[in-house]
């Protein structure tokens, strides 16, 4: 089977030699090539016919933004990893990218002790992204498989365990690759205040979470912020997990507030969404309505399970509308979810069930 044929962009030598060493450490991959900005980029571009590109944020001549821009006009389907910097403005133009077709990003490796453990880091973070986003050229591997959903299931009520129909209390969303999007996207649709707080976790690093709750909170009629510890929670605004920390709901009497905490990841995340889901599950039982949109691997999954013994309601987004379709898909194999549905559908479905209809 042909190895995945990938282009390195980044202005820094060293940075191009981290990258090519961990990629070329794995058999499935081939580096065909390497560019210092984005203008030389888009001339190799037909001349190494790559799969995948990986592309730094912040370069001379033309910067990563600009370059995707330029390169989704001829080539609008050439996934794109964007190589971002852990600070505001690596976190501002990684978003800009993302929204103007960039396909997903990994940050560079900080505050690590040696060039060996950079290398170990790169492989763990940006190897398993090129094989999910390049799944035509290599088999993937168990962790990010697309899971089959049982016919007749799509956009169609699964038989699930029935109840009275309860008003939700609470919209609960988790999301990962291709997050970002599809948020703005939800939300576009929501053109009111919603009569219930909501709660997200999106995996991302710090700084990105609080500056994604800023752009989601311009021109919206819900108020975003990143969460703290002993936010109260209000109708009409959306709480977003601060990167790094697991975010969690907690009684307080008659009022509900968020508690952060530093516990250990679960399934490689912190944030993530099956810690959000099951304190979400044992504060507001079957008053919930949780929505899973498109990412990477099953986190939620359990969660999710949380909800449905409550008797809490699960939407998730369908495969075609997914950037990947791994913790939907996960969520839509089990059988935990209501309704499967694309995500132009997302937006109406929410405000009906947020109005009390089955």
């Amino acid at each position: 089977m042909p190895r995945i044929r990938v282009l390195i962009v980044d202005d820094a030598v060293v940075i191009r030699r981290l990258i090519t060493e961990a990629l070329s450490a794995d058999p499935a991959i081939e580096v065909v090539g390497a560019a210092a900005n984005g203008r030389i980029a888009l001339q190799k571009i037909p001349q190494v016919n790559p799969d995948l590109i990986t592309m730094d944020v912040e370069m001379p001549e033309m910067n990563g933004l600009e370059t995707v821009r330029e390169l989704r006009k001829t080539y609008p389907k050439l996934p794109v990893i964007m190589f971002s910097t852990l600070t505001m403005k690596g976190a501002a133009s990684t978003l800009d990218a993302l929204a103007a077709g960039a396909t997903d990003y990994v940050t560079k490796p900080a505050n690590v002790g040696n060039v060996t453990e950079a290398i170990e880091r790169l492989k763990f973070e940006l190897i398993p992204k090129i094989k999910l986003h390049c799944r035509h050229s290599v088999p993937l591997s168990p962790t990010i498989s697309r899971p089959p959903v049982p016919a007749g299931n799509l956009g169609v009520k699964i038989a699930l365990p029935t109840g009275p129909v309860v008003t939700p209390k609470i919209l609960a969303i988790g999301c990962s690759t291709g997050g970002p999007n599809a948020l703005a996207e939800l939300f576009s649709g929501i053109p009111l205040s919603l009569p219930v707080p909501g709660v997200i976790v999106q995996h991302m690093p710090p700084l990105f979470t609080k500056m994604l709750a800023e752009r989601l909170d311009k021109g919206s009629p819900n108020r975003f912020v990143e969460g703290e510890e002993g936010q109260l929670l209000e109708a009409g605004r959306i709480y977003i997990a601060p990167g790094g920390r697991h975010m969690e709901v907690r009684s307080d009497g008659a009022r509900i507030r968020l508690h952060l905490q530093d516990e250990p990841p679960e399934n490689s995340c912190r944030p993530a969404v099956d810690v959000l889901f099951r304190s979400i599950a044992a504060v507001y039982g079957p008053a919930i309505l949780a929505t899973v949109l498109t990412g990477m691997g099953q986190d939620g999954l359990r969660g999710s399970q949380h909800i449905r013994e409550r008797g809490g309601r699960i939407l998730a987004q369908d495969e075609a509308s997914s950037v990947v379709w791994g913790m939907p898909g996960h969520v839509a194999q089990a059988g935990l979810a209501d309704k499967i549905l694309p995500l132009s559908q997302l937006a109406g479905e929410i405000l009906r069930r947020l109005r009390g209809l089955p």
